[in-house]
């Protein structure tokens, strides 16, 4: 049988078909004397309906493995695009937190000082301002600074802090002691400042 295994393996299969007739030309042309015995032909036949349904099975699994690889590439796609988003939406986060943190980093150094808090942020380059992995906004300071030398009048005027010693100390006259005792300045430093005045009424020993 070994002329029919070798037959077989030249056979012509078109659109999944066996063509028998170009396989029985080929017989009889190999053996143009002799008549192909009904076995053989039986087993031809046989053989012919095996190998077109190896031919069946084998298109099935290749439309199977089309349609896996089309769903593995679509499922890749949409991981890729998930994984898009993702990144992206972690960009829109990093950067609302940089922005809330110098936001409460310019309020607390404005806080109490500015005519305006919201006029005299505004004015703040945050470009310029470098946000620490602590929390530290760097360079800061040094705006601040710079605007209240260019603009001073956006900024309240600071008062230094008042510590009583010696009736007033630190340079301050005190109109409520004994020695500097004036009623005048009394009157206009509780309307401008109530809050000095009444200290400076207790390091005097006056309560008011």
């Amino acid at each position: 049988m070994e002329w029919l295994e070798e037959l077989l393996k030249n056979a012509v299969v078109t659109d999944g078909k066996l063509d028998v007739t170009a396989l029985m030309a080929a017989v009889k042309k190999e053996f143009p004397n002799h008549a192909v015995p009904k076995n053989d032909f039986n087993t031809v036949s046989e053989a012919k309906k095996k190998l077109e349904a190896d031919i069946k099975e084998r298109d099935k699994q290749l439309e199977n493995l089309k349609k896996e690889t089309g769903d593995a590439q679509e499922l890749q796609e949409q991981i890729k695009a998930l994984q898009e988003q993702n990144k992206d939406a972690q960009k829109k986060y990093d950067a609302d937190m940089k922005e809330l943190k110098l936001t409460n980093a310019i309020k607390v150094a404005l806080a109490g000082k500015a005519q305006d808090e919201e006029i005299v942020a505004g004015l703040i380059d945050r470009g310029k301002l470098i946000l620490g992995d602590d929390g530290k906004v760097t360079g800061l300071e040094e705006q601040v600074k710079a605007l209240k030398e260019s603009k001073g009048f956006l900024f309240k005027e600071e008062k230094p802090p008042y510590s009583p010693s010696h009736g007033g100390g630190s340079g301050t006259v005190n109109p409520f002691a004994k020695e500097t005792f004036n009623m005048t300045k009394q009157g206009e430093l509780l309307r401008s400042n109530p809050e000095q005045a009444r200290a400076l009424a207790a390091a005097a020993g006056v309560t008011i």
